[in-house]
């Protein structure tokens, strides 16, 4: 789904640049470990909250959140006549850190790094479980996520410095790497065939091991590396995530170089874009990047609270978010991963509310797609 016919690639309203402009500046003048005046968000019209506001043409709507279990297990009958008589409330699993997120087919599945697992959040089924707490697939710190297109969930433990390897239900198949090949893991990749395995190796201060490694799934063969520290093309500074786009494009989140690098699908350097700054389009805390079936990229800024959205070609389109304490729809303090599935939808974690907000394409019918409850399709 092409959000963005040639005619619509142009970057937000006069209005919309100023709003963003005066709030990043705001953002940059306190510092990243404090909130601008106020609690950021602004009036919203009646109705749905769409994005980018009128006067522009709207992109994509404000679907819902994700903060806990009962945000998809329906509720027991017996259950709510018992709350009903006692004044009890109902009781559900919450997320306590979330860190990445990846979507299948309307099966979310959220990495919490606080309670040490994988939080599945299965929309069509109303289900929800836990991955990663079962021996021989115990997880200690996991982080970044990515599936391939049958549904394997593939996760970054910066813990245990190993990609591990589940299959679509949380039955665990393997892992791969090891202390000895990662310096601080924290992300990984894998391509749709789910025939190689991209790993974010982000270094730190004394090491100079600044570089994306990659391996092969079926052998756990270590098959290149992409990066070294520095500053030039194809070098990086603390790297964070890394997305495949169209034609197997390789999208690098550069985070201290604040730009995002493209290589071609052999490793090969081709461009960057981005640079640290105040104004859209600019980074000052990139985390994490997902890409669309068009190739348009998503990229969330943990500084700024929201997520930008280029072409290709790394020209800017829109954003949506914005920082804020208050913690509503589209408002972030500490985001950080981000995902889009096949119909297009966004899911977009905030760890400080502990949250998942989802949005939908505009052009997409509010039930048409993977994330729609079963029995609402059937009418039921």
């Amino acid at each position: 789904m092409n959000l963005y016919s040639t005619h619509t690639l142009r970057p937000p309203s006069r209005i919309a640049r100023i709003a963003a402009y005066l709030g990043a500046t705001l953002l940059v003048l306190a510092g990243c470990a404090q909130l601008p005046d106020g609690d950021g968000s602004a009036a919203q019209p009646a109705g749905p909250l769409v994005f980018p506001g009128p006067p522009d043409e709207p992109r994509f709507v404000y679907e819902r959140t994700l903060t806990n279990s009962t945000d998809v297990v329906a509720d027991n009958s017996d259950d709510a006549l018992r709350r009903a008589l006692t004044g009890g409330q109902r009781a559900g699993q919450f997320m306590t850190k979330p860190y990445a997120v990846a979507a299948h087919r309307g099966r979310i599945f959220v990495s919490d790094s606080a309670d040490r697992n994988v939080k599945v959040f299965d929309i069509p089924e109303g289900r929800f479980f836990t991955i990663g707490e079962e021996e021989p697939g115990v997880l200690a710190k996991p982080l970044g996520l990515d599936v391939d297109s049958s549904g394997r969930l593939y996760v970054a433990d910066a813990t245990q410095k190993m990609i591990f390897i589940y299959d679509r239900d949380g039955k665990f198949l393997r892992k791969i790497g090891g202390k000895e090949l990662f310096d601080r893991i924290s992300s990984v990749t894998v391509d749709p065939a789910g025939k190689q395995i991209y790993v974010v190796d982000i270094g730190g201060v004394k090491s100079e091991n600044h570089r994306v490694r990659v391996f092969d799934t079926a052998t756990g063969r270590h098959v290149m590396d992409i990066g070294k520290r520095g500053t030039g093309p194809g070098e990086f500074n603390l790297p964070r995530d890394m997305a495949i786009g169209l034609d197997g494009r390789l999208y690098v989140v550069d985070g201290g170089n604040f730009r995002i690098q493209v290589f071609n699908a052999d490793g090969s350097y081709r461009e960057s874009f981005g640079t640290v700054g105040r104004q859209l389009g600019n980074f000052a805390r990139p985390k994490e990047i997902a890409t669309d079936a068009g190739g348009n990229l998503y990229v969330a800024d943990a500084a700024f609270g929201n997520f930008q959205i280029f072409n290709p070609e790394g020209e800017l389109l829109m954003y949506i978010g914005n920082r804020s304490e208050r913690g509503g729809p589209a408002q972030y303090i500490l985001p950080s991963g981000i995902a889009v599935d096949e119909d297009g939808r966004v899911f977009f974690v905030d760890q400080w509310f502990a949250k998942v907000d989802v949005f939908r394409p505009y052009s997409l019918p509010a039930d048409q797609g993977f994330s729609i409850r079963q029995a609402a399709k059937s009418g039921k």
